[in-house]
C-alpha cells in the first residue's frame, strides 16, 4: 500500500525513525544498516516502504536501497520469521553479508544474531538458498574451498566480513589455507 516515503528526516532513535512528509508524520522502523547511512535530521530522505498490517498494530519499515528491502520481504516469508526477526538479521547482516552465509551455509554467522538460534538459522539457510541472488552471494575469488577456509578464519579471528573478503581479493588463486592466512594477516596489519 504505502511503497516510498519522501520527506524530512524529524527524529532518530533506533530503530525509529519520523518522517515528515508535508505535514504527516510517519513512523518507520528501519534496520541499522539504514539507520548508520541517513542524513541529518532535517535533511530530505526517501525511504523505500514495506507496510504490515495486523490485528494490533499496522507498521511500516524502510529501507534506503531495493536489495534491503526485497530480502527483508524475503524473510518474512519464512515460517518462524516475522518481521521484528527480519530487521534484526538486516541489522546484523548485510545484503551480502547474509547471501555469502547462505552460499557457504554457514549458520554460525546468523547464529550470532540476537534472537536467531540454531533452528531457525538452519530453517533460513535452507529456505534462501539460490533466492538471494548468485552474484551477490559471495565475491568470486570465494569460489573454493581454500579461500572459503580462510575468509571463516579472519571472520572468526573478529576481522568484519567486508576487510575479509578486501584481504582475500590479493590472495594468489591457487593458495594454501595456513599461508592464505598468514598472507591475509599481513594486509589487514597494514
Amino acid at each position: 500500500m504505502i511503497s516510498r516515503l519522501t520527506g524530512v528526516l524529524a527524529e532518530k532513535s533506533p530503530p525509529q525513525l519520523l518522517i515528515d512528509v508535508n505535514g504527516v508524520g510517519y513512523e518507520v522502523d528501519v534496520p541499522m544498516s539504514t539507520f548508520y547511512n541517513l542524513p541529518s535530521l532535517g535533511e530530505r530522505v526517501t525511504l523505500l516502504t514495506h507496510f504490515v498490517v495486523r490485528e494490533d498494530a499496522q507498521v511500516l519499515f524502510g529501507f534506503l536501497s531495493h536489495d534491503e528491502r526485497s530480502t527483508f520481504r524475503l524473510l518474512v516469508k519464512i515460517s518462524g520469521v516475522g518481521p521484528r526477526t527480519a530487521l534484526a538479521i538486516l541489522s546484523g547482516l548485510s545484503v551480502n553479508e547474509l547471501a555469502q552465509a547462505v552460499s557457504l551455509q554457514e549458520s554460525g554467522r546468523l547464529i550470532k544474531v540476537p534472537g536467531i538460534g540454531k533452528k531457525t538459522a538452519e530453517r533460513l539457510l535452507l529456505e534462501l538458498k539460490g533466492k538471494l541472488g548468485d552474484a551477490l552471494a559471495a565475491p568470486a575469488s570465494v569460489a573454493h574451498g581454500a579461500q572459503a577456509d580462510i575468509l571463516q578464519a579472519l571472520v572468526a579471528l573478529g576481522y568484519s566480513d567486508r576487510e575479509a573478503a578486501a584481504a582475500l581479493k590479493n590472495l594468489p588463486d591457487e593458495i594454501g589455507v595456513s599461508e592464505g592466512i598468514k598472507l591475509a594477516l599481513k594486509a589487514l596489519a597494514r
